[in-house]
């Protein structure tokens, strides 16, 4: 029993030596193999990851145009200028088309007002297109033309009234005494005055207020009439011819805004 026991410890250290042997051999041999295989040390994590290889940037060497290439830019570049500039013209003349279609259709509406006034005729449709033309800029013109229109006074009513007033306006006023009527009427007999200077006598007045109205210078007219001695008989007349004075300086206005503008 004591011979058997020896012996059993000297294989169990035989056996161990083997083994460490053999563990000693493979890691050298799995250590030669990954030296060796690169790839299996990479799949193992032992070995870093190659690097990617650089890529090589080629520089291109300057375009030079052929003397022909470039004289075809040129030529190209000049041939659009020349269709920018005719594009231009064609352009300015649209705009100036437009402008005078817009001249024409606004002095059209001036001048059927103007034509309806004179008459004493309501302006219908008129009154629209009035508003619609000239109501931003001329918003007086155009409130002074419709209310004109809707009681309208023409040229020869004023002038047909004046006629009936004469005896009226070569008289004083209603309330003017005897005394001062009679002195007024003997003043008027005898005047000296330049042969330049217009007679300020009532029958000169009252005719030459006439001749104005019969060229249409109701304006005239009217300065001449307050300058009357009865002028305050005609009231209603001095009113209407305000008014026909009113009007035709909102129609003058309206066609003035008419040529200028390019709406």
């Amino acid at each position: 029993m004591s011979n058997g026991s020896p012996r059993r410890a000297r294989g169990w250290t035989a056996v161990l030596a083997w083994v460490l042997l053999l563990l000693l051999a493979g890691a050298a041999l799995a250590t030669w193999g990954l030296s060796r295989w690169d790839e299996a040390a990479r799949f193992l994590g032992v070995a870093p990851a190659p690097r990617p290889a650089p890529v090589a940037v080629r520089t291109l060497p300057p375009v030079t145009l052929a003397p022909g290439a470039s004289f075809a830019t040129e030529a190209a570049a000049a041939k659009v200028a020349e269709l920018e500039t005719r594009l231009r013209a064609v352009e300015a003349t649209s705009r100036q088309a437009a402008g005078s279609v817009g001249r024409a259709d606004a002095l059209l509406v001036a001048f059927a007002s103007r034509r309806a006034i004179e008459r004493g005729a309501p302006l219908g449709y008129l009154e629209t297109l009035l508003a619609d033309r000239f109501g931003q800029h001329n918003p007086r013109a155009v409130a002074a033309i419709i209310t004109a229109s809707r009681d309208p006074v023409t040229l020869e009513r004023l002038i047909a009234d004046y006629e009936t007033l004469a005896p009226a306006l070569q008289r004083g006023a209603p309330d003017e005494s005897l005394w001062r009527g009679f002195k007024r009427e003997i003043s008027s007999l005898v005047a000296v005055r330049p042969a330049s200077v217009p007679s300020t006598k009532p029958r000169a007045r009252y005719e030459r207020a006439l001749a104005q109205l019969h060229n249409g210078q109701v304006g005239a007219a009217l300065a001449e009439t307050m300058r009357l001695p009865g002028s305050a008989r005609a009231g209603q007349w001095v009113a209407d011819a305000r008014r026909y004075v009113i009007a035709q300086r909102a129609l003058d206005e309206i066609e003035s805004s008419a040529l200028l503008s390019s709406r």
